[in-house]
């Protein structure tokens, strides 16, 4: 294959291949791209040519095309390159942008409760003219896809990080509790709760969640298996279970409201999950995305101060 020809490789004849990949069809690419027909065919039969093999099937009688082998493995590049142009222009977005712009963060549950909102008041004070866009899941799973690929510039994650282009700091270390009913014989512990007094008890958890998943090995490893006896991605519902008298809940202490009267907060040896803001290491990080950074630190420096002597 001549040099020469690989190098007439263009960013849209990428792009047409990965859509075409992703739909299975010419027609359906060509609308997620806003382009003809004719030219997502056209770029693909163009890509082929200039690498010199055949990158999707276009059997008669079949509505959808598939890839091959050799387009499966050029994929895999595509999938980087594309992304890498994407943060690129975010990094020209937000360098052209300075002071005013888009700030993107990505946020889940318990930090939208309870770091969130302080963070985000004192960030609007300070820079009126940045407008932030959130985006929020029921836990950490996809945000750092999305910082990746340059859809957010921040997110807060559950350390350790995914694999990846990230860089990130280190927020909160969040100790994880059970919430038991008022009144239960846990409340007098006069120490924390271990794997196997807490593996004995119905348990409530978090389905989809790393840090849960990580606590439920920590019982394993010390001596104890998990009942569980119900699990919710929503923070209230497994707190209202538990002032029900369904079970109690190993959660981090960030999702508990200790407001309820209902319920009872008991500390453990369970390690604490350890609550990060991370960014693409390789984009721009503009002044206000660093302002960000620092203010959500210090906003979580202070929540620590006061979690710590209410658990003790």
């Amino acid at each position: 294959m001549p040099a020469d020809h690989f190098g007439d490789v263009e960013f849209r004849h990428l792009l047409s291949f990965r859509a075409v990949a992703d739909t299975g069809s010419f027609h359906a690419a060509a609308e997620s791209l806003d382009y003809t027909q004719s030219a997502v065919s056209q770029h693909v039969a163009a890509l082929e040519s200039m690498l010199g093999v055949r990158l999707v099937d276009r059997s008669r009688g079949r509505r959808t095309v598939e890839v091959t082998e050799a387009g499966t493995l050029l994929l895999r590049h595509a999938d980087a390159i594309l992304a890498r142009m994407q943060a690129a222009r975010a990094d020209l977005r937000a360098y052209a942008e300075g002071a005013t712009g888009q700030l993107r963060v990505g946020t889940y549950q318990s930090v939208g409760a309870r770091v969130l909102p302080e963070t985000l008041g004192i960030f609007k004070g300070l820079w009126p003219q940045v407008e932030v866009h959130l985006v929020e899941t029921n836990s950490d799973d996809g945000l750092l896809d999305l910082v990746e690929s340059g859809d957010l510039d921040l997110s807060f994650a559950v350390y350790p990080l995914s694999d990846g282009p990230f860089e990130g700091v280190e927020l909160f270390r969040d100790p994880y509790v059970v919430v038991v009913p008022a009144g239960s014989p846990l409340t007098t512990l006069v120490r924390p709760a271990s794997a196997r007094e807490i593996s004995a008890l119905p348990l409530i958890g978090f389905r989809h969640c790393r840090s849960t998943n990580a606590a439920e090995a920590y019982l394993r490893a010390n001596g104890g298996e998990p009942e569980w006896v119900f699990r919710s991605d929503d923070n209230t519902t497994v707190q209202a279970l538990v002032a029900a008298g369904i079970g109690v809940a190993l959660v981090p202490r960030l999702t508990v409201d200790d407001t309820d009267p209902k319920c009872a907060i008991v500390p453990t040896n369970v390690p604490p999950r350890v609550l990060t803001l991370a960014w693409h290491r390789d984009r721009y990080r503009s002044a206000a995305h660093v302002a960000f950074v620092d203010l959500a630190k210090q906003v979580c420096l202070d929540l620590q101060r006061r979690v710590a002597p209410a658990l003790a």
